[in-house]
């Protein structure tokens, strides 16, 4: 599998798109999907804008990454994602055959490549993924942390 040459490179492309979900009320999660070196597919959460509760960042990017490669396997795709993956995202990353995984601030309440459970490395799976955490996980977490303060703070308020 060829490997970026810039993994931070990637991951600021993944926070640039974190910081678009959190302008139309999603939390700030984005992901981008390389294929031999090249961006293939990139997305933000999306759950409140589209009122989908699927719409994850990690899985509108590798469906996009599957569509633009024309095959469900993403055996041969590095993601990288501004937040550990939940059990859901962890998942269709082990069905998708995903290659590896990049994320940045651990989720201690729902993260699944490491934090509360290691899904993507589960020997009662068929297919086990390297998932690296911690990748600029200080801007990553800053931005959460920013756009839950400012939930908090207009509560009630009116939209």
């Amino acid at each position: 599998m060829a490997e970026p040459l810039d993994h931070e490179a990637c991951m600021r492309m993944a926070l640039d798109l974190a910081r678009q979900a959190g302008l139309h009320g999603d939390i700030p999660v984005g992901a981008v999907v390389i294929h031999q070196g090249k961006v293939i597919a990139m997305a933000c959460n999306r759950r409140e804008a589209d009122q989908d509760p699927t719409a994850h960042a990690e899985i509108l990017a590798l469906r996009d990454a599957a569509k633009a490669l024309g095959r469900r396997r993403l055996s041969d795709c590095i993601l990288y994602v501004t937040l550990e993956p939940c059990p859901m995202c962890a998942g269709a990353m082990v069905m998708s055959s995903l290659g590896r995984c990049y994320f940045a601030a651990r989720d201690e309440r729902q993260g699944c490549a490491e934090s509360i459970y290691a899904l993507t490395q589960d020997p009662a799976f068929f297919h086990r993924l390297p998932c690296v955490g911690g990748l600029l996980e200080d801007e990553a977490r800053e931005l959460l942390r920013n756009f839950f303060e400012q939930k908090r703070t207009h509560k009630g308020e009116p939209s």
